[in-house]
């Protein structure tokens, strides 16, 4: 599912269905260009795709965009708490692109940009299966939520000297647990944070991390 906002670019067919006022359309977008069918392997012929529009309680709009035709089996109306339970999904794509620096290769072979990726990955994982067993070992409190991006930054310390089994991997994980758990944030349902437009962090080759 695809999300897409007025403030934003797109298509033309979004933008044509955000000035009808329609709730929900089937559109057919533009066949993609050559080289990127080439490259990516996308097909070369038009898609036809049902665009949704979701008001926000506080009357903020989104097009979303799916490839879920049937309007009885799937009805417009669901299609707004669809978008929110996709959120922990963006978050974690969020936290590889960004916080992992997941476009941000250390060279540019193929085989530089595999090895890249399946690093990062394997990081993200065991950073998660590490807040698992830290929360197994210490339960937070209700309410309260592991900070993954401070529970990255811990993991990221410790994790070369655990690869290398050093003797110290039983105190290391110990000490890294309880700096997980002991640094959370309340989680507040039905919170709005929106968040400022900005241009995402593309760095230059050279200052790419080896």
């Amino acid at each position: 599912m695809r999300v897409d906002r007025p403030d934003k670019g797109g298509f033309e067919c979004v933008r044509k269905f955000m000035r009808s006022g329609d709730t929900e359309a089937i559109v057919k977008l533009n066949a993609p260009d050559l080289r990127d069918v080439t490259d990516y392997g996308c097909p070369a012929t038009p898609q036809e795709v049902r665009l949704v529009r979701s008001v926000t309680p506080d009357g903020a709009i989104r097009v979303l965009m799916t490839n879920l035709f049937d309007a009885h089996t799937f009805p417009a109306a669901d299609f707004g708490a669809l978008y929110h339970q996709r959120w922990r999904i963006e978050e974690a794509f969020k936290r590889l692109k960004h916080r992992l620096n997941l476009e941000h290769v250390s060279g540019l072979s193929q085989l530089a940009v595999m090895q890249d990726f399946a690093a990062k990955v394997l990081c993200d994982n065991l950073q998660a299966l590490a807040c698992l067993a830290a929360t197994e070992e210490d339960p937070l409190p209700e309410g309260r939520r592991i900070n993954h991006a401070y529970a990255h930054t811990v993991i990221k310390r410790v994790l070369p000297t655990i690869l290398l089994i050093s003797n110290e991997i039983n105190l290391l994980l110990k000490r890294a647990f309880e700096l997980i758990v002991g640094h959370t944030y309340r989680h507040r349902e039905g919170i709005s944070k929106p968040r400022t437009s900005s241009h995402k962090p593309h760095k230059h080759l050279s200052h790419k991390a080896c």
